[in-house]
């Protein structure tokens, strides 16, 4: 690659895959012919990939390609096997590498992470016993599209494991295995695994082996203590040998318990939930594109540029940068195409070409109607009798054609649905698969391409409402799967092609929330080219920036936070209202009017803004407690306040002093029951700085678990080595502090000595914590959903991570959840990046599903205002008086107004009465016909 920012040159290779991907089918008839299992490190036990193979089920496209290094024609000239079973004749020896250049103006990398080797973590005995697994190996074990159809079983001797063992850190946070760092991940997904595999049998002993349960974001401490709930023993221990028996395969355990006693356990199955470590093709990449890679083989970035690498340009996002959650790595991509499009948003639309549809034919009265039932691979059919359901559907009246998708999603299956749709003349279809939520808008643009209107379509869930949740009664399963299908049809045959509504967007957004998220949204809004509001409701921007200092990469928060502001203040399509309260916010996606009161008491004065998006940036708060003696004794301080005693000088550590702090403090407790994320951090920074400023002072921190993911444990490591003595404590078994003799004292039992040590304390820090920010106003005027712990709720916690339920308002910083810096930076990017595609565009289309109000129905009680969830719904004049009329834009399709309407003059477009009544029949008939 050469060039720089704006105008490089990337030159990349393609290899050739040996399959022409325009003759093959994806029949797979080639696979079971090839002589080569390639050995796979990583999933030695259960992987059966043949030299050709498709990369991964659902890959696309869904096409076969042959592994050179593995192919007996292309190292030995012999074999070919695949060719002579190709019915498509698809096999292409021939093909050479590709070579392709591209001119582009920015670039992001995203080459992601890679699993490390099991094997060469000789304690854990994974080369010599089937029974050891990693962690992706279990997930193929427990899922209904693995080997085992989703029974869980040990691959010795197929049998049910009685006992399972989860050793969390298996080559993470080891300077034996090269890996000093906590892979952030393991923690969350050995709980899910521990979950499911008790889903699937509930009589499985599981215990999950651990150092530290690193269970930091939204909703995973609470997760973690539903694995508890549900029976999973959870043990403070490393594994420190792991011995095979040759005769039953089982496998004992040896492990030191928190009191120091050595024990031994014997487990039927052990799951080693692996790190993660950098990608194979990182260096190479490093060299290619000129950026650093940091200690450990990742991607460098700095703590208040986190998704810029070290040159111009060049953007970074995911397992490249850092491991990570799919949530955070959903968050960094879009922050760097937000990145990507500050830097190029001169030339924004100049290579663009709008996807053009067929012409909609006419509605024919004479119903044709196709269903297409999905295997998912195992998903569903490993519990689901598919073919018998698509058998069935065929018979219901007025359906045309049934037939089977092995996945309805992907891309082949796509271009099937329609092709099959012009052939047959269908038009009206039932897709049968998994849940509409997140796989109707991909049916809805199958059925455009096709020529038909996109709510002709009927989804039925047989996943998630019949294999999921029936997963051992297969023919009850199934049974359901052919009712829910019958209540399709019989919806489907009253469903009425309708139009989308196009709203113009008002190309400026408001930012709510001056402090660093809220400014760094703003920003990044208005170097994309588009006007931005920025309204704070105190005097000065800066947020709970101001509170820091220092960091623990040795920043001067102070030093950037006068920059951004400064850039805020001089940028020419940012607007800064301080002392600004919000009165109100009115309006739907695309078209907001908010109504804010600005200035202080002596001064105020109202502004209307009109804008298209609105992002939310409204921060969090640290919780102040009412125990330890805060408040009431002045060596007792929180965390940021005891950062700004040593940053101004005002608490100078001495030789003598003892400092203690206590972590969770009003934190995953019934009242806060999540983990800050942040304490943590906080805590070992401040520990550390004191330990710079004095070596000699002692330093206690009292914890239960030190949630120092990712790069932080680094910094974990350094405390430790240089004296700070770290004290678990259980949360049934919390420290005491009390007074006496002009001196504080905290007493908390020593878990190893089985004995209290009290300790005295010159000054006592508590890591409390973060809370929402509490605005009645605002929060009544926005009607954002929020979680059970107070925090704005995302539309989805995977996929939309900074969309909120109201379409056109994004979500970021602490407003979504406690974050670090660099954490609330990426999302903050990432709310800019959904704003400005709304922006960019200039309209956006209402979705058809929405709410209709028969005026001559109407009686002008207003009940459908007052229930609306959404303020979707206004009164309007009429000739016979007030008449409610639904706002389109912001109508949610949620039917509450319609339930309520005591006149039934609401109707809810693809649920009308006669529509839900017709499925409510076809499934009284159906069970009728059970019972006969």
């Amino acid at each position: 690659m050469t060039g720089s920012a704006g105008n490089f040159r990337v030159t990349v290779e393609k290899r050739p895959r040996y399959v022409d991907e325009t003759k093959c089918t994806g029949c797979g008839f080639c696979s079971p012919y090839c002589p080569v299992t390639i050995p796979d490190p990583y999933n030695q036990h259960l992987s059966q990939k043949k030299a050709i193979d498709i990369l991964y089920t659902q890959a696309i496209p869904s096409t076969y390609c042959i592994d050179p290094d593995y192919c007996l024609f292309l190292n030995r000239k012999e074999c070919k096997q695949c060719s002579k079973a190709c019915q498509s004749g698809a096999i292409d020896f021939g093909q050479k590498p590709e070579i392709a250049t591209f001119q582009v103006g920015a670039v992001i990398l995203t080459a992601g992470f890679k699993d490390i080797n099991p094997a060469h973590l000789d304690m854990y005995c994974y080369k010599e016993s089937p029974n050891v697994v990693t962690g992706v190996e279990f997930e193929r074990i427990s899922s209904a599209s693995g080997p085992y159809l989703g029974n869980i079983s040990r691959p010795s001797d197929l049998k049910k494991p009685e006992k399972i063992a989860f050793i969390q850190c298996a080559g993470s946070r080891s300077s034996v295995s090269g890996n000093n760092y906590c892979s952030s991940v393991c923690c969350k997904y050995a709980v899910k695994d521990a979950i499911v595999a008790l889903e699937h049998e509930p009589d499985i002993d599981i215990t999950i082996f651990f150092m530290d349960m690193r269970m930091y974001g939204k909703g995973l401490d609470q997760f973690s203590e539903r694995a508890r709930a549900s029976g999973v023993t959870f043990i403070r221990s490393r594994v420190s040998e792991i011995r095979r028996d040759k005769n039953t395969e089982d496998l004992t355990i040896t492990y030191v318990t928190e009191d120091g006693a050595l024990r031994k356990e014997t487990f039927h199955l052990v799951v080693l939930p692996t790190g993660l470590r950098p990608s194979e093709g990182s260096f190479a990449l490093s060299r290619a594109t000129g950026i650093s890679l940091n200690e450990y083989g990742f991607c460098s970035t700095g703590l208040f540029d986190p998704l810029l690498a070290d040159k111009e340009g060049i953007f970074v996002a995911g397992g490249f940068r850092e491991p990570v959650a799919l949530p955070d790595s959903v968050i960094q991509a879009s922050g760097a195409a937000a990145c990507a499009s500050e830097l190029l948003s001169s030339v924004r639309g100049t290579r663009i070409s709008e996807k053009e549809f067929p012409q909609e034919g006419a509605d024919d009265e004479s119903l044709r109607i196709g269903v297409f039932v999905c295997h998912c691979g195992k998903n569903i059919a490993g519990v689901v009798d598919v073919e018998n359901v698509r058998k069935y559907a065929a018979d219901l009246p007025q359906v045309a054609m049934s037939t089977e998708n092995l996945y309805s999603c992907s891309e082949d299956a796509q271009t099937i649905i329609s092709e099959t749709i012009k052939k047959e003349n269908l038009n009206r279809v039932v897709i049968a698969a998994c849940t509409p939520r997140t796989h109707e808008p991909l049916f809805q643009e199958t059925l455009r391409e096709a020529g038909l209107n996109k709510c002709l379509v009927e989804m039925v869930n047989i996943r998630d409402q019949c294999s999921w949740v029936h997963s051992h009664e297969r023919q009850e399963a199934t049974t359901k799967a052919k009712d829910l299908i019958s209540m399709a049809v019989a919806k489907a045959r009253l469903i009425k092609p309708l139009d989308e509504l196009t709203i113009d967007v008002i190309p400026r957004a408001l930012v709510i929330g001056g402090g660093l998220s809220g400014m760094t949204a703003a920003l990044s809004i208005a170097d994309q080219g588009f006007t931005c509001y920025l309204a704070e409701k105190n005097s000065e921007l800066g947020g709970n920036l101001k509170n820091l200092y220092y960091t623990l990469r040795g920043n001067d928060p102070g030093h950037c936070l006068k920059q951004i502001i400064k850039r805020v203040l001089s940028h020419e399509k940012i607007t800064v209202y301080t002392n600004a309260e919000i009165e109100s916010i009115d309006g739907f996606i695309g078209n907001f009017r908010t109504a804010l009161t600005v200035g202080n008491s002596d001064k105020k004065e109202t502004v209307e803004l009109r804008h298209g998006t609105v992002i939310l940036a409204t921060g969090a708060k640290v919780h102040e407690p009412d125990e330890y003696l805060y408040g009431k004794d002045t060596r007792v301080l929180l965390q940021h306040e005891l950062e700004r005693n040593i940053a101004s000088g005002s608490y100078v550590p001495a030789d003598r002093d003892s400092v203690v702090m206590i972590q969770c403090v009003g934190s995953r407790n019934k009242e806060h029951p999540y983990c800050s994320s942040i304490c943590c951090s906080t805590a070992v920074k401040n520990a550390l700085k004191i330990k710079e400023l004095n070596p000699s002072t002692d330093v206690y921190i009292l914890y239960r678990d030190m949630n120092m993911y990712g790069f932080r444990e680094k910094y974990f490591t350094r405390a430790r080595n240089e004296g700070v003595v770290f004290i678990r404590y259980n949360r049934d078994n919390k420290p005491e502090v009390t007074e006496g003799e002009g001196s504080l004292w905290v007493r908390v039992k020593d878990r190893i000595l089985g004995n209290d040590l009290k300790i005295p304390a010159h000054l006592l820090a508590l890591s409390t914590a973060i809370v929402p920010t509490q605005d009645n106003r605002s929060e009544k005027a926005l009607a954002v959903p929020c979680s059970s712990d107070g925090f704005f709720m995302e539309s989805h916690v995977q996929l939309k991570p900074v969309d909120s339920y109201i379409d056109g308002i994004f979500i970021c910083g602490m407003a979504h959840f406690p974050k670090s810096i660099d954490e609330s930076i990426a999302q903050a990017k990432a709310a800019a990046s959904k704003a400005a595609i709304l922006l960019s565009k200039g309209h956006v289309k209402a979705e058809p599903i929405i709410s209709v109000c028969d005026s001559s129905k109407c009686i002008g009680c207003t009940l459908c205002i007052a229930f609306c969830p959404y303020g979707a719904i206004q009164m309007v004049k009429k000739e016979k008086g007030k008449r409610a009329e639904i706002i389109s834009a912001a109508c949610k399709g949620c039917g509450v107004c319609a339930t309520y309407c005591p006149t039934k003059a609401i109707s809810m477009g693809r649920f009308t009465d006669e529509q839900i009544n017709a499925q409510i029949e076809a499934f009284g008939a159906a069970i009728g016909k059970d019972s006969n």
